[in-house]
């Protein structure tokens, strides 16, 4: 069963982010609108879903096409921006680990020299190196086992919004190809 997410628009504006200088179908949605989408999408879960602006009289056909294409432009962005944190956080977290490692080598070595000795002094220096060079490993691990999961979730999300059906009510767009509307990307 198909979930319905339905944004009801008094004006066009009220989509876009006002202090966005950019042409409507490159620019940002408002953060309300985009936080709205975002948290209908998480809250249907794995339900496919559509979206359905229900237009302000008189929007014309061009401006319901430039909607639906600002949406699916904004979320494709929002995808890709994810998908360059995660390979970023994903780099960083390469880096961590060949530090760590080279850290932890010097602090195991280090740590045998002090080994062999019986004075308590060593035994607890000793003891400290372990540690340490097991503290280094902690970002690394960090990083592999829990950070990156909700880097990759949130760029899923964004792909799953951006490619959506996304209807509207109020007006029919002419702009759209039958192309488009067959492809089920777009429902007029």
């Amino acid at each position: 069963m198909t979930r319905l997410i339905e944004i009801k628009l008094r004006e066009l504006r009220q989509l876009y982010n006002t202090l966005d200088p950019a042409p409507f179908h490159a620019k940002d949605l408002d953060p309300a609108a985009e936080e709205y989408l975002v948290s209908a999408v998480r809250e249907i879960g794995a339900h496919p879903g559509r979206v359905v602006l229900h237009l302000p009289p008189g929007t014309t056909d061009d401006e319901a096409y430039e909607a639906i294409t600002a949406i699916r432009n904004h979320f494709t962005g929002r995808s890709r921006r994810a998908r360059e944190q995660l390979r970023l956080l994903l780099v960083r977290g390469v880096f961590s680990l060949a530090i760590g490692l080279a850290f932890l080598v010097i602090c195991l070595s280090a740590r045998e020299l002090l080994v062999e000795s019986v004075e308590p002094v060593n035994r607890i220096l000793s003891e400290g190196l372990l540690i340490l060079g097991w503290v280094a490993m902690w970002k690394p691990v960090e990083i592999f086992l829990y950070d990156w999961w909700p880097e990759l979730r949130q760029r899923r999300l964004f792909a799953r919004i951006a490619h959506m059906i996304i209807e509207t009510h109020g007006t029919t767009p002419a702009a759209l190809t039958d192309a488009m509307c067959e492809s089920g990307l777009v429902s007029a």
